[in-house]
């Protein structure tokens, strides 16, 4: 009996271990995972990495391009430093999506689990739902019909980033949007929010309200 135990133990481990996606790690150049496929952690220094349809991966992230994840792709978090982001239709992310200097841009159906988070950079979010919360330092935000937990947080600028303070962030929540927790403004931007929005607490700024699609 012991040594049956033992064999399905050893056969059960092979198993697992032949069934491990592999990494894709690129230093110049593009990343791909094809359409339905499966991989491990997927990174590139100098290059774009791209998340085909329905794909899956552990995580994805570049130091130099973009991060792209297709229609019903899922990762566990997605990051870059200059680049953007974007998540097509029902894509999702597990934990955390981060750019330092780029666009974030979240389609229909995206889910991302935990925080969303730049600091240059627009912030676009149309039909979606992020449960951590959102936070940036100057990025313009467009929040259409969409769903953010855990509240948003505009910080002030630090010595040393490299930011545009000659213009205000420009913050929308657009109609049918519900913003849960606070929002918290530590340098002066100018808000937004729709006549159907729902949002809680504001610190640090004054809301305009407006009617119809856009302010």
């Amino acid at each position: 009996m012991r040594r049956t135990l033992m064999s399905l133990l050893v056969a059960l481990a092979v198993s697992g271990a032949a069934l491990a996606a592999d990494d894709i790690s690129k230093v110049n150049g593009g990343a791909t995972v094809e359409a339905g496929g499966k991989a491990g952690n997927v990174h590139s220094v100098n290059g774009s990495v791209r998340i085909g349809d329905r794909a899956v991966v552990e995580k994805a992230g570049t130091v130099n391009g973009a991060v792209e994840l297709g229609e019903s792709a899922a990762a566990s978090d997605v990051k870059t430093v200059n680049g953007t982001i974007t998540l097509h239709r029902n894509a999702r992310v597990s934990d955390e999506v981060e750019t330092v200097n780029g666009r974030i841009s979240l389609d229909s159906g995206a889910d991302v689990k935990g925080k969303l988070s730049n600091v240059n950079g627009s912030i676009e979010l149309d039909g979606a739902h992020v449960g951590g919360g959102i936070e940036s330092v100057n990025a313009d935000m467009d929040i259409n019909n969409s769903k953010i937990e855990g509240g948003i947080l505009v910080k002030k600028p630090r010595m040393g980033w490299h930011v545009n303070n000659d213009r205000n962030p420009k913050i929308v929540i657009g109609p049918h949007s519900v913003v849960q927790g606070t929002m918290t403004f530590e340098r002066e931007v100018d808000l937004y929010v729709s006549d159907s929005a729902t949002v809680g607490k504001i610190e640090g700024a004054t809301a305009k309200k407006f009617s119809g699609s856009a302010p």
